[in-house]
């Protein structure tokens, strides 16, 4: 119990303390959230361990899992993290036109698994990996203008 309370107290001090320092919503529900359930396994570990059940099988199998489950999702979690250090390092943002391996067009919402591009009207959605991958252009307000005036015509 006292692991569930501990986790609720971390979680409220992770977001406050994101949220002073401007971490975009997306992390700081993603990053409160990992903080929650890593304190809630942990403790509910400690607690097995305490009532005197062999804990040694059950650690061993979260490992077995975590890797089988990192690399059934590993294009998902390349996505995930992608989507954090894109909102982190911020390379693009919103409203920049950028350029990427035939796809251009403006950046319109970057989440955490996508990021959406608006071209001509057309939705264009570019996983974050590929943002990682893949030389990006971010092209300068002139061409940007050029853009709007394209939509209008």
């Amino acid at each position: 119990m006292a692991f569930v309370i501990l986790s609720k107290i971390l979680k409220k001090i992770t977001s406050s303390a994101a949220k002073r320092l401007k971490v975009n919503n997306n992390l700081i529900r993603l990053l409160a959230k990992t903080v929650s359930v890593t304190v809630i396994i942990f403790g509910l570990v400690t607690a097995l361990g305490t009532v005197g059940i062999n804990i040694t099988a059950i650690v061993a199998s979260l490992g077995l899992t975590g890797f089988a489950l990192g690399f059934a999702l590993k294009d998902t979690i390349s996505n995930i993290l992608s989507g954090v250090l894109i909102l982190m390092y911020k390379p693009f943002e919103l409203d920049h036109y950028i350029k990427i391996t035939g796809f251009e067009g403006l950046v319109v919402n970057i989440d955490l698994r996508y990021t959406e591009l608006d071209f001509l009207g057309d939705k264009i959605l570019i996983p974050n990996s590929k943002l990682f991958i893949n030389p990006i252009t971010v092209v300068s307000k002139e061409k940007k203008q050029l853009h709007s005036d394209m939509e209008e015509n």
